[in-house]
């Protein structure tokens, strides 16, 4: 066995976690995680990433939703690791995707934009389009 994801629901999980770490030869890695982040707030988070791109305009610069991402992830990660493209004209960012965030993760997350959003006068929209003064979390 070279990799098993096994997600702790049950009792018969746990026992079944149990039973491979009894049986993992030496030297074999276990790695506990959080919930990973849930696809309503992965939708809560483009919508708002989505009305910041409409009404931010970033430095002179318009910038899409997925850019924003990357601006917000750096923000909440507190790190930035980038490294030159293969042909040298520009830069690659390596950071996190939001698919590997917890849900206590992608709150924060979803927080920070909606407090960069207060400061900067956004309104965002709720599933129905309509404008609220804050997002809720």
């Amino acid at each position: 066995m070279t990799r098993y994801l096994l997600v702790l629901n049950s009792d018969e999980d746990r026992t079944r976690a149990m039973h491979y770490v009894k049986k993992a030869p030496e030297g074999t890695r276990v790695e506990f995680k959080a919930s990973k982040r849930t696809l309503d707030q992965n939708s809560k988070m483009w919508a708002m990433l989505s009305d910041v791109s409409e009404q931010i305009p970033w430095h002179g610069v318009r910038l899409r939703p997925d850019d924003w991402k990357l601006i917000f992830m750096a923000a909440l990660r507190q790190e930035m690791r980038m490294v030159p493209n293969i042909d040298g004209t520009g830069f690659v960012n390596l950071g996190v995707s939001t698919s590997s965030l917890s849900k206590a993760e992608m709150s924060d997350l979803i927080e920070l934009i909606s407090m960069f959003g207060v400061e900067h006068n956004v309104k965002f929209h709720d599933a129905d389009n309509q404008v609220s003064g804050t997002p809720a979390t």
